[in-house]
């Protein structure tokens, strides 16, 4: 048997199914394969119960997340296997930080590059897979609902319902009772205007590419306030109020007035020098739609968007 490492004394608490406890350390003696290791070692356990802790991603090796039932085990690596409820905090806290919570909704903070929910190209690993597990450590039988979305690409505040009435009544009255909803936007190039309305119709291609009409075309309606906020002579910071919340609105609309978001090369950005789209939700203030209670949450604009406006022109 693989020798167990010793770890501080810690309160015990009532198992459940058999589960560990807690985080157990093991230091991998002999070559194996991790299921039958984990077999020989939670000998208590059924075969299904193993698999199912490999599935949750309670399983580490060497730091990282192994659910790969035949991954080969080497001397000297370490498997720790955390207890149910840890290992989904863990992960459900991976790219996305919950700011708010109550018996109805949850409001987080969604970092670039993860995704709102899944798309058709089959990702795992998105805020709303993340919260799904969160909800189930209370009750198995909790559920989360997408309210609305933001583009991978894009960070800043979600609102996830935690019932299917709460998300119904968001949905069915989002104008109504969002009454604030701001975003950050770096784009590229000195804007001229101190702050513009932007209206158009917007329509999506084929190749998933969205156009701009400014007459009504048959296509959505989206309308975009601009203010900006600083700039030099590469780029300006915009505070944006949207109106209305078509897929890829701002970024569309920045780039219609010449200044697309810094980025997005999708939409014509030249360069992407923060690795990353200059696109942040900062600001979201609605009224509850339960209590009726008015809510107002914030965000800090990420650095990397400042230290662009610190850069001298090259």
């Amino acid at each position: 048997m693989p020798k167990k490492q010793k770890t501080p004394k810690t309160p015990r608490t009532p198992k459940k199914d058999n589960q560990p406890v807690r985080a157990s350390h093991y230091i991998i003696e002999e070559s194996i394969e991790l299921l039958p290791f984990l077999i020989k070692t939670l000998n208590k356990m059924s075969r299904n119960s193993v698999k199912s802790i490999m599935t949750r991603g309670q399983v580490t090796v060497d730091g990282k997340i192994v659910t790969q039932h035949n991954q080969e085990l080497k001397p000297g690596q370490k498997v720790v296997i955390q207890d149910n409820k840890a290992a989904i905090k863990e992960i459900a806290l991976m790219g996305i930080e919950i700011i708010h919570e109550d018996d109805d909704i949850i409001v987080i903070e969604k970092e670039e590059g993860m995704l709102s929910v899944a798309t058709q190209q089959g990702y795992d690993v998105t805020a709303y897979s993340q919260l799904k597990q969160y909800v189930k450590q209370e009750n198995p039988q909790n559920r989360v609902y997408i309210v609305h979305r933001l583009d991978r690409e894009t960070s800043g505040l979600m609102i996830f319902a935690k019932n299917e009435k709460t998300k119904l009544i968001l949905q069915e009255n989002w104008k109504d009772l969002v009454s604030e909803r701001l975003y950050t936007a770096l784009v590229e190039g000195n804007v001229k205007k101190e702050k513009e309305t932007i209206t158009s119709w917007l329509t999506e291609s084929k190749a998933f590419k969205i156009h701009s009409c400014p007459f009504d075309n048959g296509g959505k309606k989206a309308v975009t306030h601009y203010k900006k906020i600083r700039d030099n002579q590469n780029y300006s910071l915009l505070e944006v109020q949207l109106d209305t919340g078509r897929k890829n609105q701002i970024r569309v609309h920045m780039a219609e007035i010449g200044h697309p978001v810094v980025g997005d090369k999708k939409y014509g950005a030249k360069g992407n020098p923060m690795k990353r789209l200059g696109l942040h939700a900062t600001t979201l203030g609605f009224t509850h739609p339960t209590t009726g209670k008015k809510m107002r949450f914030t965000t800090k604009v990420p650095k990397k968007f400042s230290l662009q406006l610190k850069e001298k022109k090259k």
